[in-house]
């Protein structure tokens, strides 16, 4: 697919030499050549996506700068009476903790949707980021730069499962998420608790979970169960509904589901009328069931 106008698109690889190590340029004299810079005139990039730094992993990686010193330059931009990270925030945290004074740093003049999407890639492609960092970096790519799941994904080198995963972690609720960041729940426990609607039962569940080592199976069990006895709290709470209409409605729901290609649920309140829900994951899907609506007409 064609990069989106006013994106990256391979331009972002050609400044990549090395991803393990962060972006390098491929081509100094084209780029700009690395300088020495007073390591007090370089901020981190207010965006970055990265909230948390692993401090004995800093600690290690200054202790190894100590030896070697910094091999791959920090990538900067030049904001006039300082310099903002765009590519190598963990060097430069690391070579502060090493005492280092200045610090070898390419600087680059970059429009502002540039320096956004190269330090969101930058991230990702690293693997530096916790599931819930990468998701919101995923989000915002969508949201800043209109771009579509399958966009983003290209430009990650990731799957567009993976990027629709990701942001359905964003539905959780909040302190499930920072569960999730402190690594007490894996992102497979977290998602089979999006089937639970209400914010402090998923954080009740998130909490079972890690207190008593619940597997995800054993989570999505417990989930599948408490989700059944709902259902049939619900069913005997609802007016009198002919039995053999339950199978249709069943019958119906499984169709519309093949159909749609996600969970359809239709909750009969009498045996005239009811009530359908149709889930979606991202505004890409609710776009896409909109569309197949639209074309039955």
């Amino acid at each position: 697919m064609a990069a989106k106008k006013g994106g990256l698109g391979k331009g972002l690889d050609s400044l990549i030499v090395n991803k393990n190590e962060g972006v390098v340029l491929a081509n100094p004299e084209e780029h700009g050549s690395p300088v020495e810079v007073d390591i007090n005139k370089i901020e981190p990039n207010k965006l970055q996506p990265r909230k948390n730094f692993d401090e004995d992993a800093l600690e290690g990686l200054a202790e190894n700068i100590k030896i070697h010193g910094i091999i791959n330059p920090l990538i900067v931009q030049d904001r006039g009476s300082y310099y903002e990270i765009i590519g190598g925030e963990r060097r430069w945290r690391a070579a502060r903790i090493a005492g280092f004074k200045t610090v070898p740093v390419i600087i680059k003049k970059l429009s502002e949707q540039e320096f956004v999407e190269i330090s969101l890639i930058d991230n990702i492609q690293r693997e530096q980021l916790n599931p819930i960092e990468e998701a919101m970096a995923f989000a915002r790519l969508i949201d800043e730069f209109n771009l579509k799941q399958d966009e983003v994904a290209e430009r990650v080198s990731k799957s567009r499962t993976t990027i629709t995963n990701a942001l359905r972690l964003l539905k959780l609720d909040k302190r499930v998420q920072d569960m999730i960041v402190d690594d007490k729940l894996t992102t497979g426990h977290a998602r089979a608790m999006l089937a639970i609607s209400d914010p402090d039962m998923q954080y009740e569940f998130a909490e079972k979970a890690f207190d008593e080592r619940l597997s995800v199976r054993d989570v999505e069990r417990e989930i599948k169960k408490l989700l059944n006895e709902k259902q049939s709290l619900k069913k005997n709470k609802t007016s009198e509904v002919d039995p053999q209409l339950q199978a249709v409605y069943q019958d119906a729901q499984e169709k519309l589901k093949s159909v749609l290609g996600t969970k359809v649920f239709i909750n009969a309140k009498d045996n005239k009328s009811g009530k359908l829900e149709i889930e979606y994951y991202s505004q890409d899907e609710l776009n896409r069931i909109v569309e197949l609506l639209e074309s039955i007409k």
